[in-house]
């Protein structure tokens, strides 16, 4: 007797799929349906009503269902066939110089040179206000924070999660002697990085002995601590009312106003708020790149391969003879430093700060852009903070949808769920982030050439040890 046929595998590929789809479809449907199927508004006898929104609600469950099934069906086979060579492309990703960052890196810090210059190219001067501070100034501001806490999570292994609490000192720093003693922008922005770091200092000495989740929940209250000092100090702090009227930075003691003394009258030029604009652009531009610089220094310093190898294992760096306390220290306060740089700069650029800017979120998001770019890696970090914030930016601008899902429709009510949409697919496709691998902080084997210029040195050089006699 013959042996029945087997059906075709892609026709059980395609059943499998659409089973799966299926039962994400029913799953979104439960999960969206008391969040977007259902939403309370207020009549004209102010009272609440409850309406729905079937079309959105299917939409969504829609897109949803179908994205499971191309994923079924093209994703999950090709990941499949890749996991088959994974070792052998981490291999070639582990390369010092790769193809990625030789031309990505320089193209980059060109664009975001000339950034400036182009929005104001495109859009006139009265648009580019709006992209150059909204983009631009925003999205390096985040940059930065990232790239300070990557000291901390990327590098030494320590994961925290109230790293915004730096961010609020070093912004509350700036506005509170700006204001008491009135010093400017540039004697209070290191100022207020080092105030950071030594609350940095203060955070490392109760979590010594943690680790891992202990250590997160721990940063995590005191991050909370911070942000109810601001909230309840309202004698210094002026409480959920914040601090206005906070002095601006100038260029060079020439401030950017309307007045006879002002920028633009000094120049000879009509007066435009995109100078000030163009003006923090820059700065924050350079603060972001003396962060890089910073950390790829330290890096290669003792230090920095202490903390590399505190996050490999901390009883082996023990055993080597590694003061891990020194070790845990210099990663708090060196990141907390460049959060208070950050903080300060936010304070001159906003003129105004209250605790709202200062709560647990904006912390999940820094983490968030940390741990999806690639922990340890400055590039990933930086594509992250990009595709992050300059994606919720973007939303601002998508109001034709309102076209498709109604007039009340509001696209940067779905940045989280965007955020949490962009986890999955990284964790699917990049466990370990956009740019896993980055450069070794040291090499074993030097190059040929410097080996040779070493044997040459040392045969032109007269030997200073006598031998000992025989």
């Amino acid at each position: 007797m013959a042996p029945e046929a087997s059906p075709p595998a892609s026709r059980v590929d395609i059943d499998g799929a659409l089973r799966q789809a299926a039962i994400t479809g029913v799953i979104a449907f439960a999960l969206l349906l008391p969040l977007i199927g259902f939403n309370t508004v207020q009549n004209i006898r102010n009272e609440l009503v409850l309406e729905t929104r079937w079309p959105l609600l299917a939409a969504l469950v829609a897109i949803i269902a179908a994205g499971r099934f191309l994923y079924a069906i093209l994703i999950a086979p090709w990941l499949a066939r890749r996991g088959v060579q994974q070792r052998r492309e981490d291999t070639e990703r582990a390369k010092p110089h790769t193809r990625l960052t030789r031309w990505l890196v320089p193209f980059a810090l060109g664009f975001a040179i000339v950034y400036p210059a182009l929005a104001l190219s495109i859009v006139g001067t009265q648009g580019a206000v709006k992209w150059i501070d909204n983009f631009g100034v925003q999205i390096l501001i985040y940059v930065m924070l990232g790239w300070g806490l990557n000291i901390v999570v990327g590098l030494a292994g320590l994961l925290d999660l109230g790293y915004v609490a730096f961010y609020a000192v070093g912004a509350y720093s700036y506005a509170l002697l700006a204001d008491t003693f009135g010093l400017s922008f540039w004697i209070l922005l290191p100022l207020a990085g080092c105030l950071a770091a030594f609350w940095g200092i203060l955070l490392g000495f109760p979590v010594l002995r943690l680790r891992g989740d202990y250590l997160a929940i721990v940063t995590l209250a005191f991050g909370e601590i911070i942000r109810l000092i601001l909230i309840n100090w309202v004698p210094v702090t002026n409480g959920y009312a914040g601090i206005s009227s906070i002095p601006r930075p100038t260029f060079f003691g020439i401030p950017f106003n309307a007045s006879d003394e002002g920028f633009a009258a000094r120049f000879g030029l009509e007066f435009s708020p995109v100078y000030r604009t163009v003006f923090l652009y820059y700065l924050v531009l350079a603060l972001a790149l003396v962060t890089a610089a910073m950390t790829v220094r330290l890096r290669r310093l003792p230090i920095g391969r202490a903390w590399e190898a505190l996050r490999e294992d901390e009883i082996a760096c023990r055993s080597l003879g590694i003061n891990t306390t020194n070790t845990k220290l210099t990663a708090f306060a060196m990141g907390a430093m460049f959060a208070g740089f950050a903080g300060s700069f936010f304070a001159a650029r906003q003129g105004f700060i209250s605790p709202e800017s200062f709560t647990f979120m904006e912390s999940a998001v820094i983490v968030a852009i940390v741990v999806l770019g690639g922990m340890g890696s400055l590039l990933g970090v930086a594509i992250a903070a990009v595709i992050m914030i300059g994606g919720t930016e973007i939303m601002r601008e998508l109001d034709f949808l309102k076209a498709v899902f109604g007039s009340g429709f509001d696209p940067t009510q779905y940045r989280m769920l965007l955020f949490g949409f962009g986890m999955v697919l990284i964790m699917v496709w990049r466990p370990r982030g956009l740019i896993a691998t980055r450069e070794p902080s040291t090499l074993l084997n030097a190059p040929r050439s410097s080996r040779l210029q070493g044997e040459k040195a040392q045969t032109t050089q007269p030997s200073l040890v006598r031998e000992r006699p025989r």
